[in-house]
């Protein structure tokens, strides 16, 4: 690799304090905060609004989607299968 090319590679803790949720990892990103893990290091530490820990998707509080009934306006709307080949 070219030197001086490539932004640092270090460890950084991404945050989301909606709830509460950190998770260590490596990145190029980097911050003036900073927040001591478990293992006694200081990290720097980046704020998330949504993670995996509350994002609806994963935490399972997400909207169902009524697709029986979609399916069947556009069946009423464009005649449903005619057979044409």
């Amino acid at each position: 690799m070219k030197k001086n090319l490539h932004p640092a590679y270090g460890p950084v803790v991404f945050r989301d304090p909606s709830v509460g949720y950190a998770f260590l990892t490596r990145s190029t990103l980097t911050s003036n905060k900073t927040i001591e893990w478990e293992d006694g290091k200081t990290y720097p530490v980046i704020d998330v609004d949504v993670s995996s820990a509350s994002h609806p998707f994963y935490t399972g509080r997400g909207r169902v989607l009524d697709t029986a009934g979609r399916v069947e306006r556009f069946k009423q709307r464009y005649g449903g299968s005619r057979g044409k080949m």
